[in-house]
């Protein structure tokens, strides 16, 4: 750790520096993901790539899944050969390279390259620019705990923003119109925003790494050799049965989290595509662009997630402490089957019709990402400081990767929902959907004093 970029009071800069290249990816990847449901189904002729929905879905589920299982890799090779440093700076011209070639996509082979650009740069990046938040802070400090609670405000200040520009860019600036009907839609150009965000930010690092981060996330060999010495040490040690209970304690929670995450990243598949068709988007005579929709969640993050944080901090100190853990998770799948079954009415108010002329209101929709936001409140950010601390020391790594594989299985059922939506019908999906989120969150509720007994530290 360099003393030059440490504080005593504050954050250090290189801090603000990370969090201020974690907006211009975060404004990539969900520019890109925001759009790509609709460029692969829209015919080519109105600007799309001219897909049918299965295979589209087939797609994009197969890439957002990617997308949680690369930073594994990523890992790997930053603690391996390169540092944290060099590991997402190379990321980074990965993703900008990616999405230009989607600006550049008229094949599906054109399409692949694309795609696995961004799952590589993504890999490393993700896990790399997160922990060296952790790099500038010892342990014991203080000021921890608050940094990763200001980086994941900065996350979703880039998620806000680009749906709005992306958004305007390929729904609205480069759209072309026949009167009030859209002709074509500049998708293409969307993606350029995004590759043009995530060179901003590049060449913020080029510019600034160097003053602001010193020595932090660089490669240091010496070090290395010394980490996987203690290392050895401590792997040679078996589990002791207190720790096995804890694993299979993680193992069984993220069950519920492949449940939790197939029914909430549904915002980037089903929900973008019913959206698009069956909402009736027109508020005041302006019609609010598919994309911006997407642009709900980071927002509501933004404000809820302060104030849930200073909630859990108040309850954490009664007499009885906090909600368990397990509970709160169970909340979380609950408050987001509501949120379904909101949905779920916008199909009957439709009367689940195929006609694209029958729309629902548009409120419908706010009060569903409302309500899977909140319950994304009690169920991510928990789940993450949960492994954190459950974890032997030994097997750390490998638990995280269990808890990011679990995302990723999330995320592949999510992205084929979308099939399903077209073949079922939006009231068979999202009430199915609603009955088995909201039920698995009664279960892990029931299920929450078992779980309460068997995750109890050694030191407690």
């Amino acid at each position: 750790m360099s003393e030059a970029v440490i504080e005593k009071k504050g954050h250090p800069a290189g801090f603000w520096l990370v969090s201020t290249l974690q907006i211009f990816e975060r404004f990539n990847y969900y520019g890109m993901r925001g759009l790509l449901m609709l460029f692969l189904t829209t015919t080519a002729i109105q600007g799309g790539l001219g897909l049918d929905t299965v295979t589209a879905a087939t797609i994009y589920s197969t890439f957002t899944m990617s997308a949680y299982f690369a930073p594994l890799l990523g890992g790997y090779i930053s603690d391996t050969f390169l540092g944290k440093r060099s590991t997402f700076f190379i990321g980074s011209i990965f993703i900008a390279i990616g999405t230009f070639m989607l600006f550049m996509t008229n094949t599906k082979t054109m399409l692949y390259g694309s795609l696995m650009c961004i799952v590589i740069g993504n890999g490393l990046w993700k896990p790399n620019i997160t922990s060296i938040v952790g790099d500038f802070y010892d342990n014991n400090d203080p000021r921890k705990d608050g940094a990763y609670s200001i980086f994941y405000t900065f996350i979703n200040i880039g998620a806000l923003l680009a749906p709005f520009i992306c958004g305007t860019v390929a729904e609205k600036i480069f759209a072309k119109t026949n009167g009030t009907e859209v002709i074509s839609y500049g998708y293409k150009y969307g993606f350029l925003t995004a590759s043009i965000g995530m060179l901003i930010g590049t060449v913020i690092y080029i510019l600034f790494g160097k003053k602001y981060l010193g020595d932090v996330g660089k490669y240091d060999a010496s070090k290395k050799q010394a980490k996987n010495k203690d290392l050895n040490k401590s792997e040679k040690q078996p589990l002791t049965k207190d720790e096995k209970k804890r694993v299979f304690a993680i193992c069984a929670l993220s069950f519920f989290v492949i449940i939790f995450w197939a029914a909430f990243e549904q915002a980037g598949s089903s929900l973008t595509m019913y959206t698009h068709d069956y909402i009736n988007r027109n508020v005041g005579g302006f019609e609010v662009p598919t994309s911006w929709f997407q642009s709900i969640n980071p927002f509501l993050c933004i404000v809820l997630g302060p104030i849930f944080a200073m909630w859990f901090i108040k309850l954490s100190k009664r007499e009885k402490g906090d909600i368990p853990t397990a509970t709160k998770m169970g909340y979380g799948l609950i408050i987001l089957g509501i949120g379904f079954g909101l949905m779920a009415g916008a199909a009957l108010e439709r009367g689940n019709s195929t006609d694209i002329a029958v729309k629902a209101n548009i409120l419908w929709l706010f009060g569903a990402y409302t309500m899977h936001t909140v319950g994304e409140m009690f169920l991510s950010p928990v789940g993450l400081s949960m492994v954190s601390k459950l974890a032997p020391k030994q097997i750390a790594a490998i638990m995280m990767g269990v808890w990011l594989f679990a995302t990723g299985v999330g995320n592949y059922i999510a992205g084929m929902s979308a099939a399903f939506v077209e073949s079922w019908g939006g009231l068979q999906v999202f009430g199915l959907v609603t009955v088995i989120t909201i039920g698995s969150g009664i279960i892990l509720c029931l299920l929450s004093p078992i779980f309460q007994k068997i995750m109890v530290l050694d030191n407690e």
